[in-house]
C-alpha cells in the first residue's frame, strides 16, 4: 500500500467515524473503505450471478453464515438452506444507513427474490444507551430498508427479524428490546412477517443462554440453528421443499480475509444436522 493510499483510507474512515455521529440510520451512507467497496463491487457481481430465491441482507452477523472465510459456519448455511436458492448478502459491520446505501448501488437490482429476510440494526445500537432520539432513528431506518426492498422487489415476502440481544453492554437491551417492538409493528404478517427468536436465545431480562455467543455478540453455530428452524417453515410455506438442487450464486467472503488463516470462533461447537423436512 503506498504512503498516499494509506492516508486516503484513514482520513476516510475518520470522516467515517464523525459521520456516525450525524448521519441518520434512513439516509443512505456508503463506507468508504477499501475493504467494504471492493466487497460491494463483489456484492452486485453476486446479484447478477445464478438464482437468488432468498435473499439475506443484514450485517457481520447475517455475513458470516454464508461466507467463505467462516467455513464451519457456511457448511451450516447449506445444510439448512440448500435447495432454496438462497443467498447472503451481508456486510460486516453495516449499519442500516449503508445497507440502504448498497441496495440503492445494485445489490438488488434484477435479483427479484420471492424472500428478503433482514437483519439490521445491532451497530446503530451499539455499546452506548442513546435514549428515545436514537430508537427512533433506528427504527425509522429499519423501515425505510423494508420500503426499500418492497420497492425493488415488489413481489417479495419480507422476513424481518427482531435484533438479537446483544451482552457486551447489557445497558442497551432495553433500547433493543423497545426497537423490535417498533418492528413488530411494522409488519402486516404477509408480505412482511416480523420473526422473533430472541426468547430461544436469551432470558427474559436479555443474558444470552450460555453456548450463544462466544463474544457476546456474535452467535454461535447453536444460535445460527434456532435462526434457521424459526426461518425453515416460512420458506417451506412460501417456496415448497428444498429442491434437490440449488442454483444460488457461489459464497463470497471478506476480500481482506485471503491473507487471514479460515475463522475458528465458533468451532467448538459442532455443525447440528439440519433436518430435510
Amino acid at each position: 500500500m503506498t504512503h498516499a493510499l494509506a492516508w486516503t483510507i484513514l482520513a476516510a474512515a475518520l470522516t467515517q467515524a464523525a459521520d456516525h455521529r450525524s448521519v441518520r440510520a434512513d439516509r443512505p451512507s456508503p463506507r468508504s473503505d477499501a475493504n467494504s467497496m471492493t466487497a460491494h463491487a463483489e456484492l452486485v457481481q453476486k446479484a447478477r450471478t445464478g438464482r437468488s430465491d432468498v435473499y439475506f441482507v443484514g450485517d457481520s452477523i447475517t455475513r458470516r453464515w454464508g461466507a467463505l472465510d467462516y467455513p464451519a459456519l457456511l457448511a451450516n448455511w447449506r445444510a439448512n438452506f440448500f435447495g432454496w436458492n438462497a443467498a447472503n448478502f451481508g456486510w460486516g459491520a453495516d449499519r442500516i444507513e449503508n445497507m440502504l446505501w448498497r441496495l440503492e448501488h445494485g445489490e438488488l437490482d434484477g435479483v427479484r427474490p420471492k424472500v428478503i429476510v433482514i437483519l439490521a440494526g445491532t451497530n446503530n445500537v451499539g455499546t452506548q444507551p442513546g435514549g428515545d432520539e436514537k430508537i427512533a432513528d433506528i427504527t425509522r431506518g429499519l423501515s425505510a430498508l423494508v420500503r426499500l426492498c418492497e420497492r425493488k422487489a415488489p413481489d417479495a415476502t419480507i422476513v424481518l427479524t427482531a435484533i438479537f440481544p446483544r451482552n457486551d453492554n447489557v445497558a442497551v437491551l432495553p433500547e433493543i428490546e423497545r426497537i423490535n417492538a417498533h418492528l413488530a409493528a411494522l409488519a402486516d404478517g404477509k408480505q412482511v412477517r416480523f420473526l422473533n427468536v430472541n426468547n430461544r436465545l436469551a432470558d427474559q431480562n436479555g443474558r444470552l443462554f450460555e453456548g450463544m455467543s462466544a463474544d457476546k455478540l456474535h452467535p454461535t453455530l447453536q444460535a445460527y440453528q434456532i435462526w434457521a428452524d424459526a426461518l425453515k417453515p416460512i420458506f417451506t410455506e412460501l417456496l415448497g421443499p428444498p429442491a434437490a438442487v440449488d442454483l444460488a450464486p457461489p459464497p463470497t467472503g471478506d476480500p481482506q480475509a485471503s491473507s487471514r488463516k479460515p475463522q475458528a470462533a465458533s468451532r467448538s461447537l459442532k455443525p447440528q444436522a439440519a433436518s430435510r423436512r
